[in-house]
């Protein structure tokens, strides 16, 4: 019994053998195969879990915080990476939940310091490299040298548009710009998302949005979102304007809180902007014009609370003057603006006012008190001063000197960043001798202490109008020095210097005087001239 038990069991087993030998190199071939597929797995990439749409772009920038936003096509946690080197960001902020509109807001900055930074996601990095860093603002009254663009009438996706945007980045070369703003009408023709997608979005997205913080003004045409009664979208605010941009409405950029994002205010530096909206209706009845709206009377409050900043400027859509394509004697919206409105804004020593709306180019001298149709206007009643500003050694123009509040306004219309053409038999208005309807062109304010100057670059990279204000010049001191001593004298001034000790061409120079001196600097035009009168006690 054993024996036939155990001849049975060496044939299962001899079988098993066989049947494991003929299916050996089965075997085999089917692990090469599943390590060749693990392999080749491991090198495919892996295919992200959302892509970017929009951005980055940087809103609400302050001395401490700024708001980088962007969209993707799926829901995640989005997260910026960034740090004050290209090759460190140790630092991290993220949404809590899944979004694909991000709006992540870094906190504790340093003011005036340069940050790089990533967006991405947990998992993906979506943009990164040496394009992507902003600088924080400065402390609020801090006197440096600031860059300010000025972009109206932008967004029609055409050549003109591209062409500005090529010369306003060509101007800027390896020169930071601290900041840009947008006059209205920044999406053609309705406003809706798709057109800010195609027609803004797309446009900047490689050279002004990444690293330029914005702060943006509404026009008539970001109110048409085709869907809805313009009246009621005015009321309401529901267009894709309000939802695609990021306003510092609680006061966090500087002045007073507006509560509302259609019209705010922010500090840079020693300058105090207002971002007015000349279009939308607040509270069901009340326009820019009403002053006893909710946007006249935060107005009032906010230049009250700022009159002493260096520089204040006013930005928004409709022009009170201007014979472009449009026309400021027939359109009610801009008479209604010039008898009501902008009186408030030169009582409170508004420096200058940045207007979009007609797509062409024109800019007054410094001027005020005409509140009346194009033939009132009379120079020697309304001109603070006649020259042209230009500052460039040409006949009759020294810069505008302001010295006191409510010294005067230079009104400036600059929309033809991307819309151009159109003007009035009129053309140019009485007020606004510094006109061209015929170029496309972006403005560049530069202000350095208590000197601006402003620079309209056009499409083809000329620049075919500028001009400077200057504050607190002209100065007569009275100075007193032991003798023996020295002392140190500054001309008020910033620009070129010819002292009368002879060679000196610095901005201070010290002197020793002996006796009772009278010292004085002068431009090289001849324009400034400020005189001290050095005393020497024994």
């Amino acid at each position: 019994m054993m024996y036939l038990f155990s001849q049975t069991m060496q044939k299962f087993f001899s079988s098993i053998r066989s049947r494991l030998a003929a299916h050996r190199s089965q075997l085999v071939a089917c692990c090469l195969l599943l390590v060749a597929c693990t392999s080749l797995t491991a090198q495919r990439p892996v295919k992200p879990r959302a892509n970017l749409l929009r951005g980055p772009y940087l809103q609400v920038a302050t001395p401490n915080s700024i708001v980088i936003r962007w969209r993707t096509d799926a829901l995640v946690r989005g997260i910026v990476r960034y740090g004050t080197s290209q090759g460190q960001l140790d630092r991290t902020a993220q949404d809590t939940v899944l979004v694909s509109e991000h709006k992540i807001k870094l906190d504790g900055l340093q003011p005036g310091t340069r940050y790089f930074y990533s967006i991405g996601s947990y998992r993906d990095t979506l943009q990164a490299g040496q394009d992507n860093y902003f600088s924080t603002l400065p402390l609020p009254g801090t006197e440096g040298f600031y860059r300010i663009g000025v972009v109206g009438d932008c967004g029609n996706n055409s050549i003109n548009q591209r062409n500005v945007r090529d010369q306003l980045v060509h101007y800027l070369g390896d020169h930071y710009m601290d900041s840009w703003i947008l006059l209205g009408d920044n999406s053609y023709s309705s406003g809706r998302d798709a057109e800010f997608q195609s027609n803004f979005f797309n446009i900047y997205k490689d050279n002004l949005l990444p690293k330029y913080p914005l702060f943006p003004s509404p026009g008539n045409h970001d109110y048409y979102d085709g869907d809805s009664a313009e009246e009621k979208v005015q009321k309401t605010h529901q267009v894709a304007y309000f939802q695609n941009f990021s306003m510092p409405v609680d006061g966090e950029a500087g002045g007073i809180a507006s509560h509302n994002p259609a019209f705010y205010s922010f500090d840079l530096g020693n300058i105090h902007f207002l971002s007015l909206d000349a279009y939308g209706i607040e509270e069901d009845q009340y326009r820019i014009y009403d002053t006893a709206g909710p946007q006249v009377q935060w107005i009032k409050k906010d230049l009250d609370a700022n009159h002493n900043k260096g520089w204040i400027i006013a930005y928004w859509h409709h022009p009170p003057y201007t014979m472009g394509s449009h026309n400021s004697d027939k359109e009610q919206e801009l008479v209604h603006i010039r008898e009501n409105f902008i009186r408030i804004l030169e009582r409170y020593g508004v420096d200058l006012v940045l207007c979009g709306h007609s797509h062409d180019y024109e800019r007054s001298r410094l001027m005020k008190g005409h509140y009346g149709m194009e033939a009132t206007f009379d120079a020697t009643t309304h001109l603070v001063s006649a020259s042209s500003g230009r500052y460039d050694n040409s006949p009759n123009s020294c810069p505008y000197i302001k010295e006191e509040e409510g010294a005067g306004t230079v009104y400036l219309v600059s929309g033809s960043a991307g819309q151009l053409g159109g003007k009035q038999a009129s053309f140019p208005h009485d007020a606004l001798p510094y006109s061209d309807a015929t170029h496309g062109g972006a403005g560049m304010l530069e202000i350095q202490g208590a000197r601006l100057d402003w620079k309209w670059i056009c499409a083809d990279g000329e620049i075919r109008d500028h001009f400077t204000m200057m504050k607190h010049t002209d100065r007569r001191q009275t100075l007193t020095v032991r003798k023996g001593d020295s002392i140190t004298l500054t001309a008020s001034f910033i620009g070129d210097y010819r002292w009368s000790t002879g060679k000196a061409t610095t901005r201070s120079i010290t002197v020793s005087p002996r006796s009772a001196t009278t010292y004085t600097v002068k431009d090289n035009f001849n324009c400034i001239k400020d005189v001290f009168d050095v005393k020497v006690t024994k």
